[in-house]
């Protein structure tokens, strides 16, 4: 009997250590520009994994960026958490937000080496198997892995949440390799029905392998839970808000996306 609790004991102790374990990662993009990464992944599963990078939306490189990079991490992935402004900066304030947004988006190559500096980052992770590679994006962070797919990067697949569809870099036929699921919140005001429509257009004219996905009554922003009170905050907020149904359809959504792509 002691010997049955002590492997009992033991067993917990295991568990217990094997978690998700994160750690953050400075590097630097073909420019020089100094990046902070967000690193996760589950240390109870042996060997290489996916990997998935994160991009965060136009707050910066914040708490719920690395929230989802833990949450990807959960599910079996080797995630990074990218930081598309430098030094790991993020705010609260709506002025701060569309600043850092348009100076990282001023220059589509300049996006795109930040971007590819984080993907190269996660390939050399020894947890990450470098021939499957994804990436998912929220608001900014949407555009920046639509903008990923339409140059022709070697992703397997790339999801938006509630991310912006207009780009200076359309994609062109037969440039779009990854297989792209858009989250859309049929509510966003910051989305129109025209650019819906344009990139729809864009995509099939590429013959692009698409998904969108409209979600009744969501708003711009619909899956982090700080978007209400960032709606609302001191210095006054976007049109955006937290929808909990349209934030647990479109990751399951994903997870099944996802799934197709590697299992």
């Amino acid at each position: 009997m002691r010997y049955l609790f002590a492997l009992a004991l033991l067993s917990c102790a295991s568990l217990a250590q094997a978690a998700v374990q994160t750690r953050e990662i400075p590097y630097q993009d073909a420019d020089g520009k100094r990046l902070i990464g967000y690193y996760a992944y589950d240390d109870a599963i042996d060997g290489k994994r996916p990997g998935v990078v994160v991009v965060h939306e136009w707050w910066g490189l914040n708490d719920y960026a690395k929230r989802r990079a833990r949450d990807l991490a959960g599910l079996g992935y080797s995630a990074l958490a990218i930081d598309m402004y430098g030094d790991g900066k993020h705010t609260e304030h709506p002025a701060d937000a569309m600043a850092f947004m348009k100076a990282a988006l001023e220059n589509p190559q300049a996006a795109a080496k930040r971007f590819d500096a984080g993907l190269e980052l996660l390939k050399i992770q020894p947890k990450t198997d470098p021939d499957k590679l994804a990436a998912i994006g929220y608001c900014f962070g949407g555009k920046v892995v639509l903008d990923a797919a339409r140059r022709g990067e070697e992703l397997a697949g790339v999801v938006s949440f509630h991310g912006a569809l207009v780009t200076q870099t359309p994609a062109s036929p037969g440039s779009v390799k990854a297989k792209v699921l858009v989250e859309h919140g049929a509510a966003d005001s910051m989305v129109t029905p025209e650019q819906v429509a344009t990139f729809k257009e864009e995509m099939d004219k590429a013959k692009a392998d698409y998904q969108f996905v409209s979600i009744a009554g969501a708003k711009h922003g619909f899956s982090n839970p700080d978007a209400d009170r960032l709606s609302h905050g001191e210095h006054g907020g976007p049109d955006i808000g937290y929808d909990q149904a349209a934030d647990k359809s479109s990751w399951a959504d994903m997870q099944a996306f996802l799934d197709k792509l590697f299992k």
